[in-house]
């Protein structure tokens, strides 16, 4: 057959092995994971889906390997260790099975020991170690690691990948990035060693030289390395990407894939795993820039979800493999999609960081529109129904457009209507905001999926129990949604006056000034874009904080991007609207004029009534919004989980 992505399909040879092809899923980190360290059975479900989704390798993430000077709740491979060997045995099974090659990435968090913890307190009372003694900036100290300490962290890394190896792992990832061990031995930052192992670039690369060489001695030629580092450290005091160059130059002789990122822990964290804010694949240059003086393959990373843009990394010699993450979490079939010629049903990564919020935040796994991504070991099969049911479902937004897609999936026949003329629902209002333009296109891909499904979607219909009851349905799912909170604000009627669910309907009539009232998620986020266009902007919020409705990753670059652009007032409730503006009172009692000729209003959404319809069929299902106000996230699993149950 002919391709339509020759080059991300090519096969490629990396050491003795050959990969099916040029998309690898990068290193992500489990959630289910013993107190000794053992890989659980929901950790190994989630390796394997990557491979089932036709990703040529998969690494596993990550393997600390010397629990003595580095306390981070990870993966440790110690025979020892009741479970672990067997753990990584069955992992690495798991995704050979399906055609692809079990990786394991082998890490030292260095001072940054007990990051992964979720007892922050436990962290602190850790003690850390890095290449030389100091205080990190939220007061932790260091300590510096000692000839003998250093020694026997080069041993255990052979040790451990000897056991990797052992266990069926066929390749061997060595992290020396993003801040962690290696890396700081790398940075002038944070070496600051007299000794052979700091001052010149060749002593600062010695301990990753030594690692390299004990991974060797222990895999043996030809089992490939896979060294992972960051091009540049992207701050003062780092080393630079000629700096990064010569670091290439001086390793490439001990490894068989070098894995270019960027920056590191003091960059910040939306520049190495980049943020919707900034464009995709903008580390790429990175790694453009280091494989012109390197002979080894050359992978890139960073924001990269998109096959044209992939392809033409690959076609004109920017690098040879490209690595995924978040992409692979947001649609773990990508490989397979573009393998096949099916991209147009690839659904595209929307960098909202949910993924690692939910890490940090209740340390499993989610995708925002993936239902499966930490759950894979309840529902991921999709099994045909023994008795086809004739479903009825109300709303096409994310939550309505999934359970559509997985009814039919699961032979039912479906109706799908929607008031509105287009399918998508409350993903629509994001059309006319750049970075959050994937949102959008999210619901057309949903919607192309469901056709092909063979669903039966009815645009522009209004949905009622007396329609449902004609149509003979034997169950409705209601995914209604949500409509905005208009408050009873003097002048909220205005003509200079819209709703924030209609600015993509309106926003040619937006002025060079704006108001927004509403400082939570999307009016922080309408703010960023409206001050981008050059508008003059105002946010008020009546409590203390903005985005407080934001997940942890994504809120303090959000936060960033307001601080920078966009004038926010806090602790201000507005009182009045005029065509000069909104009058606010402050904490105070104050009342103060905050001026833009347009005013819009974000204070929130509330749910649909769904008491009405109750009664339409024998199964009734509320998803999403309808029940209560919340996020894709939660529209999506509902959606997914509401048409397994039929």
């Amino acid at each position: 057959m002919k391709r339509k992505y020759p080059n991300l399909s090519q096969p490629v040879k990396i050491g003795n092995v050959v990969f099916r092809n040029r998309m690898f899923s990068a290193p992500m980190g489990g959630t289910h994971i013993t107190a000794d360290g053992v890989i659980g059975q929901d950790s190994t479900a989630f390796y394997e889906l990557r491979a089932k989704g036709g990703a040529a390798a998969v690494t596993v993430s990550e393997l600390m390997v010397h629990p003595e000077t580095d306390g981070s709740h990870a993966y440790h491979l110690d025979l020892k260790i009741p479970g672990a060997l067997y753990g990584f045995a069955h992992t690495a099974d798991s995704i050979r099975r399906h055609g692809a090659v079990p990786s394991v990435e082998l890490s030292h968090s260095g001072q940054y020991s007990g990051t992964y913890m979720a007892d922050k307190d436990s962290k602190l009372q850790l003690h850390q170690y890095g290449p030389s003694e100091g205080v990190r900036k939220d007061g932790v100290p260091i300590k510096e690691l000692s000839k003998e300490m250093i020694d026997e962290i080069v041993k255990a890394y052979g040790d451990s990948a000897a056991l990797a190896k052992r266990a069926g792992f066929q390749m061997i990832m060595v992290h020396g990035g993003h801040g962690w061990l290696i890396n700081q031995f790398f940075s002038p930052f944070f070496n600051r060693r007299k000794d052979e192992y700091g001052g010149t670039l060749e002593n600062r690369v010695r301990f990753a030289k030594e690692v390299l060489a004990s991974v060797r001695a222990n895999v043996g030629p030809g089992f490939p390395i896979e060294f992972r580092f960051s091009g540049s450290e992207l701050f003062k005091g780092g080393y630079n990407l000629n700096e990064g160059i010569e670091i290439a130059k001086l390793l490439e002789d001990d490894i068989d894939l070098l894995h270019v990122s960027a920056g590191t822990y003091q960059t910040g964290f939306g520049i190495t795993h980049p943020s919707m804010f900034i464009p995709h694949g903008n580390n790429v240059y990175l790694a453009a820039a280091i494989k012109k003086h390197v002979k080894v393959p050359v992978a890139t990373i960073g924001g990269l979800n998109h096959p044209e843009m992939m392809e033409e990394i690959i076609a004109s010699g920017k690098a040879d493999v490209v690595e995924m993450a978040r992409a692979l979490l947001a649609d773990h079939e990508l490989p397979r999609k573009v393998l096949m010629n099916r991209d147009d049903e690839i659904l595209h990564c929307l960098r909202c960081f949910v993924c690692m919020a939910e890490r940090a935040t209740t340390t499993t796994r989610r995708c925002a529109i993936n239902p499966l991504i930490g759950r894979e070991v309840a529902g991921i099969e999709i099994h045909r129904a023994i008795h086809p049911l004739k479903v009825m479902i109300a709303g096409a937004g994310p939550g309505g457009l999934r359970a559509a897609i997985t009814a039919a999936r699961r032979g039912h026949r479906v109706i799908l209507v929607e008031e509105q003329n287009e399918a998508g629902g409350i993903l629509n209002c994001e059309s006319a905001i750049p970075f959050k333009r994937e949102m959008y296109e999210l619901g057309k891909t949903m919607e192309r999926i469901a056709r092909k499904e063979g669903v039966d979607i009815r645009l522009n219909t209004k949905f009622s129990s007396e329609y449902a009851e004609n149509e003979a349905v034997d169950a409705v799912i209601l995914a209604i949604g949500s409509e905005p909170v208009i408050p009873p604000i003097p002048g909220i009627d205005g003509e200079n006056v819209m709703v924030v669910n209609d600015y993509h309907r309106m926003q040619d009539s937006v002025a060079e000034s704006a108001v927004i009232i509403g400082g939570g998620l999307s009016g922080a986020e309408l703010s960023v874009h409206l001050a981008n266009e050059g508008r003059k902007v105002s946010l008020i919020e009546m409590q203390e904080e903005l985005a407080k409705d934001s997940n942890v990753r994504h809120r303090p670059l959000l936060l960033q991007e307001i601080e920078q652009k966009v004038s926010a007032y806090t602790g201000m409730r507005a009182v009045e609207i005029t065509e000069d503006g909104v009058f606010c009172e402050n904490r105070d009692g104050e009342k103060i004029l905050v001026e833009g000729k347009t005013v819009i209003c974000a204070v929130g959404q509330k749910s649909r009534n769904t008491m009405d319809y109750l009664d339409a069929a024998p199964f009734v299902r509320c998803i999403g919004d309808c029940v209560r106000p919340s996020n894709i996230t939660n529209a999506v699993y509902l959606g997914y989980h509401a048409a397994l149950d039929l």
